[in-house]
């Protein structure tokens, strides 16, 4: 099957939830996709960021990330995973934000060197995001189970794609009304 970075996995809102983003279903152990276990995909994320992310006039152009920083890119990004979720949740801790910030930290440490390099541009998306002042912003789209930031004036925002999972949330809800009510 052929996958692309389209502007739907950019629907996070900034680049660290957009990362986190890169498993699909993971709530759902045996249909979860890591999108970044495939070398090729991690690559194609910076070229897919700079044309649909949210943050692309932000960084620059993103570069990939380098070989001996990949493990530490998909740790940055559970990190992400786990305190933003825990987060929306109502269920954060002093420990997932102290992980998060360890994760931050040793990315920049290594990665100081490439300040265009994904790594590197995601531990700071992460960092303002941390200090956003309005966190009741940050949500899960009850769909797809995505990390997403609601940009809407008045915060109602269901979804983090419209197109995408409104879309299937009220065809769901079409076809289930119509399946229940009695045909004449």
């Amino acid at each position: 099957m052929t996958f692309s970075w389209t502007p739907h996995r950019f629907s996070g809102g900034v680049l660290a939830l957009d990362v986190a983003n890169s498993v699909v279903l993971r709530a759902d152990p045996d249909r979860r996709i890591d999108r970044f276990a495939d070398p090729a995909a991690m690559d194609a994320f910076p070229a897919g960021a700079n044309r649909h992310g949210a943050e692309r006039t932000l960084f620059g152009l993103l570069e990939p990330v380098a070989l001996d920083a990949r493990a530490g890119m998909v740790q940055l990004r559970e990190a992400i995973d786990r305190h933003f979720r825990a987060e929306v949740l109502g269920a954060g801790t002093p420990g997932l934000l102290a992980d998060l910030l360890e994760a931050i930290a040793s990315t920049l440490r290594l990665s100081g060197e490439r300040p265009q390099a994904l790594d590197t541009a995601t531990a700071r998306s992460a960092l303002m995001l941390l200090s956003q002042p309005d966190p009741q912003r940050l949500k899960i789209c009850p769909n797809c189970g995505w990390l997403f930031l609601d940009r809407s004036r008045n915060r109602s925002r269901a979804w983090c794609d419209m197109a995408v999972c409104g879309n299937r949330a009220k065809a769901s809800r079409h076809y289930r009304r119509n399946r229940e009510e009695p045909r004449p």
